[in-house]
């Protein structure tokens, strides 16, 4: 029964290019309940890959990988056809300066957030529990730094806005890539080429948080930026 389970598992998660470890299938199977549905199933398993690091959960077939070759500075353009599942591990704004997204975050400290020129100071709403001004996404360009299954690191760019990219995305989110320019070692991300999938890998996402503001302002002082850059 389980070797049968494994095997549907197996087929559902493969057709949405997630190739699982052994380990990490052989695990997720033990844990479920008898007799719960096999659609439930296979949504759980996506749902649950999509919150793991992708290095220790997922096998690594040769076209799910970035190319060694696409890696290197030296090489001026690749194609790589995918599909590649990857994970974010840092994103920047890089249409903004580093001191004002440092303002930004102290604004938002304080409570406060922007729309348009206008400062709207952020409220609980007593009777919802939720917060009366909408959240306000980062506009991009962005420069990110992904990984995939394998470990192999790559920096991507941006540079359209696409749904989903944002310094307010969750790290360990998990990007589809199919037929990616790569242009000396930097992936170039296009709303036809790229698929945000979701997830979170709350360790991780934490760190970044947490350490966001002080990056920013260490890379302030290196780069003496100040507030009229």
């Amino acid at each position: 029964m389980a070797n049968n389970l494994s095997a549907e598992l197996t087929q559902h998660l493969n057709s949405r290019h997630f190739y699982p470890a052994a380990a990490w299938l052989q695990s997720f199977v033990s844990g479920t309940r008898p007799n719960t549905a096999l659609p439930a199933l296979k949504q759980t398993a996506l749902f649950r890959l999509l919150a793991t690091d992708i290095t220790a959960s997922l096998q690594a077939p040769t076209h799910t990988m970035f190319p060694q070759d696409a890696l290197s500075p030296g090489t001026q353009t690749r194609t790589i056809a995918g599909p590649i599942i990857c994970q974010v591990l840092d994103i920047e704004e890089i249409g903004l300066s580093r001191w004002a997204q440092v303002e930004q975050i102290e604004a938002k400290e304080r409570g406060e957030t922007t729309k348009g020129r206008e400062i709207v100071r952020v409220v609980e709403d007593e009777n919802e529990g939720g917060t009366v001004a909408p959240a306000v996404h980062s506009k991009g360009p962005f420069k990110l730094l992904l990984q995939d299954a394998k470990g192999a690191q790559i920096y991507a760019v941006d540079l359209r806005g696409i749904e989903g990219i944002n310094t307010s995305m969750a790290m360990g989110t998990k990007l589809l890539l199919r037929n990616t320019d790569i242009r000396r070692a930097v992936a170039m991300l296009e709303p036809g080429n790229v698929q945000v999938l979701g997830g979170k890998i709350d360790a991780l996402d934490k760190v970044w948080r947490d350490g966001r503001k002080e990056r920013l302002m260490n890379a302030v002082k290196i780069a003496g930026e100040g507030v009229n850059t």
